[in-house]
């Protein structure tokens, strides 16, 4: 019987000269077909270590630290502005897996600037939001929105302190008019005041008080209504 010998398929010469690269440590910088580079320290042929990447086609680059050829660690992300072809910084922090985690400050392009916890790329966990409107959010987050406890200090110097879900005012909260002298305390539902008390707060420093105060509550049980009240929104 004769031997008929298996016709082995060739290895792409790229693959080639990878495998005899052996990249390893530090290296110079390496580029990709894409025209991507890399320049820093490499283990098991993945980026690994202290490196910079930069990204030709996104206009952005990385420099930080790597673990298995993901950004994880402590680095910075920047940006090219296509106006000037500089790069401007995007987040400062903490990596995981290739995403933000950990604690960073995110710069966005319309002057807005997070500072606090990340997991897995999201807003999560404490933070303060400075907004372009000149709005302040301090408290908690989960999945990029607002949730938990947390106050929001308006441009005007009013603000919030309470309950949030979604990203909106839920639950017990009070908002203080600091500009009528004035507080709010109840319930809110999506972002809207359903029941509660409005009592004179600060009158006399506010800028714009009314012109009259407000009348005193005259029910029996104020606590208790507002508790049924409740109660009854949260069936």
């Amino acid at each position: 019987m004769p031997y008929l010998k298996k016709n082995l398929k060739s290895q792409p010469l790229a693959k080639k000269w990878d495998i005899k690269a052996q990249k390893c440590g530090l290296r110079h910088t390496v580029y990709s077909v894409s025209g991507d580079e890399y320049r820093g320290e490499w283990l098991d042929n993945k980026k690994h270590g202290k490196g910079t990447q930069i990204w030709i086609k996104d206009g952005a680059i990385y420099n930080g630290d790597w673990k298995f050829g993901k950004c994880d660690g402590y680095g910075t992300y920047s940006k090219r502005l296509p106006e000037t072809n500089e790069y401007e910084r995007q987040y400062c922090g903490e990596w995981k897996n290739g995403k933000k985690h950990g604690y960073g400050t995110y710069f966005y392009s319309n002057s807005s600037v997070y500072e606090g916890e990340w997991s897995e790329g999201k807003r999560s966990g404490r933070g303060r939001m400075h907004y372009d409107d000149g709005n302040i959010y301090e408290g908690e987050w989960m999945k990029d929105k607002q949730n938990g406890q947390g106050m929001i200090q308006y441009a005007n110097n009013n603000r919030y302190e309470g309950s949030w879900k979604n990203g909106v005012k839920n639950g017990n909260g009070k908002f203080y008019y600091t500009d009528k002298g004035q507080l709010y305390e109840g319930i809110w539902v999506d972002g809207v005041a359903k029941c509660g008390t409005l009592i004179d707060f600060g009158r006399d420093e506010a800028s714009a008080p009314p012109k009259y105060s407000v009348p005193k509550v005259h029910l029996v049980d104020t606590q208790l209504v507002l508790m049924e009240t409740q109660s009854a929104h949260h069936k």
